[in-house]
């Protein structure tokens, strides 16, 4: 390709057009004319000497060279969106967009670090999706965050993952169950018991059958659930046990409305995962982020732990009787 003339003009529109597919969308979103956008595309085929676009029945597709040209102005213009947040973040510290996705369980603790993150660099703009881990995935490879947070990482995936919090797992049941009174409980016992467990494409329900298939068991699970807080509720009413992140039973297990039962091969220890696309170029604040994470996560979060614990409730005390009010007898002077 012949790319001496071409500007980042030109690229810019060619990567919006490449994203759409319709020149009309590509001039909505740039805030130019139809035929502007048709006349740089042009002159940027002209500048390259091969076609980058064809029409089929009406519809765009990118030729071979297009598809080359549109992956570079991908990579080019990240780069650039990077080191403008980078030059930005020298200038005046951490601020701007950050945009992480987290699976369900890992609700109880990310918002408390963010929290801290955010307290240090007020000027940060978060995002952050609360979903399970299949979506979790589709946002890797579709590279809509800066970072993930999941416990399981695909492999075969070209990901970077890093390590930054343990994640113990646990088998909750309500407080009367038949087993909470029970020590070192066979893993095959498990097996006879009503399962709750969460969807397909969960990493907890992924944990549990992975140990089990291990073990040359199998679990049917009695019920489903599309969250980790409905499985708390579920335990806690005596529908049946579950395996549950220990880091989300903190208020349970204070006010004695959930159990851990005493099992076999747990807890099972799993970690947490800050995760990007290799290659990937972290914003300045990204990589902020990643470094508390990497650093602080574990020793704020035991931190939080500690410092959230609920107060156990005092007893209450008897309300004070009330005294009569005493007569006034007349002429005597009243004392507020």
């Amino acid at each position: 390709m012949k790319l001496r003339h071409v500007t980042l003009h030109q690229l810019r529109i060619f990567y919006t057009l490449g994203k759409h597919m319709n020149f009309t969308r590509a001039a909505e979103e740039l805030h130019l004319s139809q035929p502007a956008v048709s006349i740089q595309v042009k002159r940027l085929e002209d500048s390259i000497g091969i076609p980058l676009l064809e029409q089929i029945r009406r519809r765009l597709y990118l030729t071979d060279a297009g598809k080359q040209l549109f992956a570079a102005c991908n990579d080019v213009l990240e780069r650039l969106e990077a080191l403008s947040e980078d030059i930005t973040g020298m200038e005046e510290g951490v601020q701007g967009p950050l945009h992480l996705a987290a699976i369900t369980t890992s609700q109880y603790f990310m918002p408390h670090l963010l929290g801290v993150f955010l307290r240090e660099h007020p000027r940060v703009e978060p995002h952050l999706a609360v979903i399970n881990q299949t979506q979790v995935i589709e946002r890797l490879e579709n590279n809509l965050d800066d970072l993930v947070i999941m416990g399981t990482v695909p492999e075969h995936r070209g990901l970077e993952a890093r390590y930054f919090l343990d994640n113990p797992l646990v088998i909750a049941a309500a407080p009367d169950h038949p087993l909470a009174r029970e020590k070192a409980i066979p893993l095959e016992r498990l097996a006879e018991e009503r399962f709750i467990s969460r969807e397909p494409g969960s990493g907890t329900r992924a944990a549990h059958i992975r140990l089990f298939t291990e073990q040359g068991l199998t679990v049917t699970p009695y019920m489903e659930l599309g969250s980790s807080e409905a499985v708390k509720q579920a335990v806690m009413a005596g529908l049946g046990i579950s395996l549950i992140s220990r880091h989300n039973l903190r208020l349970e297990l204070e006010t004695g409305l959930i159990a851990i039962l005493d099992v076999e091969h747990f807890p099972l220890v799993r970690k947490w995962y800050a995760v990007h696309p290799k290659g990937k170029k972290l914003s300045n604040t990204a990589r902020r982020f990643l470094d508390f994470l990497l650093k602080d996560g574990a020793r704020i979060w035991g931190e939080n732990e500690a410092h959230l614990a609920p107060v156990k409730a005092r007893p209450k005390q008897a309300a004070p009787k009330k005294r009569r009010p005493r007569k006034i007898n007349p002429g005597e002077q009243q004392v507020p």
